[in-house]
């Protein structure tokens, strides 16, 4: 067996990857021969979120032995990284004592993010055991309606006064340092706790220690409410390149703050859901997709299928009342999938470069909403030329005959414009009327590339057959 030593020259060689799977095979093994020592000695390396996530890849029944292997104050640290589902799960498992200690440790808004995800009873139960000072803590982010600058900000900062002096201010930074999640911004507030200024620590140290925190502070604050949305939070920290920004109630007294690390939660979150929604709402409510039942996972996702399969039925009808030309020129028949299959490949490369526009608000620097249409508008035109001429020789190669091959390429031209001119329409209709772009644009823009592009291609096709 490896001492720390020799397992800390070991893990030096691994990516971290490797390292987590390293780390995650070797804990299991030591569990499994019940060496205890032995597992509790390779962990003593390692970085915490490496932990969580070696204990996350554990058997279900080892998690709760793998966990009390940690010192208290490293378990209070790698719990707050672990998989909410995990965490629900060793609060059922550990003694009270334990969870006590663990949950009133936790920062602030680690601990409502947890809450969040905890039954009702068990949030309460938990209420009841914490410090009077967390307790009031936790249920002031409760109170702040979820998705807000209020539900993800933390309570613990540091604030001052103008009349501080620098060498004050640096002795009162030794002192209620630790009880602070950000220390490189000092907040300045008012008698009545309004936000007044804010001073770096980097300004801080550089000043003299004489000079009062009214001389060296920025007046012009940038900061957002508790009721601001999450992500508008997360593009205006991306935006000015902060480490924190302080958040302010209705009467602009200082509440908390909103962290960098949050920031990058909040963007891994609103991205999946993004991503889900583009996939046709497979996924809602904060739930792990992978550890939702299947049945969950079917009714998740029959609601879009069964729009696009209402749709294929109308197409089908469309093309069963264009028999008369079919029974002439059966051939039309075999290109519908190539022309309905590549409209919907391009309604769907417009929509998405449109709702990542908007995400990220670059659509603003575009001039609006008609200028964004009239720019896929003529993408649109430009790939259906490219793609209708490669299409026209692909038909004329395949039948022989350049009437079909010519309507199929200027079929694929109007179908290419038509799906960049929705693509790029619906997402801000749809925003319009206050519904999800991402959840909503996929299906529709399916619906009219099937049924309005089948219509294009036989009403093109009987003017060049003469049909």
């Amino acid at each position: 067996m490896q001492t720390p030593n020799n397992t800390t020259s070991t893990l030096q060689d691994f990516s971290r990857r490797e390292l987590r799977d390293l780390v995650r095979a070797q804990l299991q093994s030591l569990l499994e021969a019940g060496d205890l020592r032995g597992a509790k000695a390779i962990l003593v390396p390692v970085q915490p979120v490496d932990i969580a996530e070696a204990i996350e890849g554990l058997p279900e029944a080892m998690h709760a032995i793998a966990f009390r292997l940690l010192s208290k104050d490293e378990a209070i640290e790698v719990y707050e990284y672990l998989d909410y589902s995990i965490q629900e799960r060793l609060i059922e498992e550990l003694r009270s004592q334990e969870v006590r200690d663990i949950v009133d440790q936790m920062s602030p808004d680690d601990r409502a993010r947890l809450f969040d995800e905890l039954p009702a009873k068990v949030v309460n139960r938990l209420l009841e055991q914490l410090s009077p000072a967390e307790r009031t803590a936790t249920a002031q982010l409760l109170g702040y309606e979820a998705g807000t600058a209020g539900r993800i900000m933390t309570p613990e900062l540091i604030s001052l006064k103008e009349n501080f002096t620098v060498a004050e201010t640096l002795e009162r930074i030794r002192r209620v340092a630790n009880a602070s999640e950000m220390i490189y911004y000092l907040y300045v507030t008012d008698t009545a706790r309004r936000l007044t200024g804010i001073v770096s620590l980097r300004e801080l140290v550089t000043s003299q220690p004489e000079q009062t925190i009214g001389d060296i502070m920025t007046r012009d604050v940038v900061f957002v409410h508790t009721d601001t949305d999450q992500e508008t939070v997360a593009r205006l920290i991306q935006r000015y390149d902060f480490l924190a920004v302080p958040v302010v109630d209705r009467e602009q007294r200082l509440v908390g703050i909103v962290t960098v690390d949050d920031v990058i939660d909040i963007i891994q979150e609103e991205t999946t859901e993004d991503i889900y929604a583009v996939g046709g709402g497979v996924q809602s409510g904060g739930d792990s997709y992978f550890e939702s039942d299947l049945f969950t996972v079917a009714r998740k996702r029959v609601v879009w299928l069964l729009v696009l399969l209402v749709t294929n039925t109308v197409t089908g009808t469309i093309i069963k009342s264009q028999e008369d030309i079919l029974e002439k020129v059966v051939v039309l028949a075999a290109f519908i999938p190539l022309l309905v299959g590549t409209g919907g490949n391009v309604g769907a490369q417009s929509s998405t470069v449109v709702i990542r526009g908007m995400n990220t608000e670059e659509i603003r620097a575009l001039g609006g909403p008609l200028h964004v249409i009239a720019r896929e508008a003529v993408a649109g035109a430009l790939l259906g030329v490219m793609l209708g001429f490669i299409a026209t020789v692909w038909a004329f190669f395949l039948q022989k005959n350049l009437e079909v091959a010519f309507a199929v390429g200027s079929s694929l031209v109007a179908i290419s414009v038509l799906a960049s001119v929705s693509g790029s329409a619906l997402p801000f209709l749809f925003r319009l009327l206050r519904l999800d772009p991402a959840l909503m644009s996929a299906p529709f823009i399916t619906t009219a590339v099937d049924v309005v592009g089948v219509l294009i291609y036989f009403n093109l096709a009987r003017a060049i057959l003469r049909i």
